[in-house]
């Protein structure tokens, strides 16, 4: 098995194949999955598969805006810490933090009012991270350059 990598309780990534080169994102193991916030976000059909396309502004570099698109995995329930359930849209997307790069499924919310704009959920974590509660931001932010996995 190979080295787990360390992880903070915040850490920076990327998530490429939607434009997105580095958004602040906090990394939480009672979360089972990963939320996107986007400011708005819209359904149509390509190729007669359902779509999502969805605008965020990420809040580096004076708030850049991205708008992005990708097909919809899955729709479902689910329920925050406050215990309200919302049906959302599911993607299935490349993350890449510490150098590790993986494909991972992310939802799509609303986090307005959230000091973190991307919450990475245990299970886009399993078997490859561990966490340090105490640590954050310990890769800085990710590169260009070819994941180490």
């Amino acid at each position: 098995m190979a080295a787990r990598v360390v992880l903070g309780w915040r850490e920076w990534l990327a998530l490429p194949a939607l434009g997105i080169v580095a958004i602040r994102a906090k990394v939480d193991t009672g979360a089972r999955s990963s939320s996107l916030h986007v400011d708005k976000q819209w359904r149509f059909t390509e190729g007669g598969a359902p779509w999502a396309g969805f605008r965020i502004t990420t809040g580096i570099l004076g708030g850049q805006v991205i708008e992005a698109r990708a097909p919809v995995q899955d729709e479902r329930p689910v329920t925050d810490s406050g215990g309200n359930a919302s049906l959302r849209v599911f993607l299935r997307t490349p993350l890449r933090v510490a150098g590790v790069e993986r494909e991972v499924e992310i939802n799509l919310t609303d986090r307005r009012g959230m000091l973190f704009p991307m919450l990475l959920g245990r299970t886009a974590l399993a078997r490859a991270f561990v966490i340090d509660p105490a640590r954050s931001f310990l890769h800085g932010k990710p590169s260009f350059g070819a994941p180490t996995e």
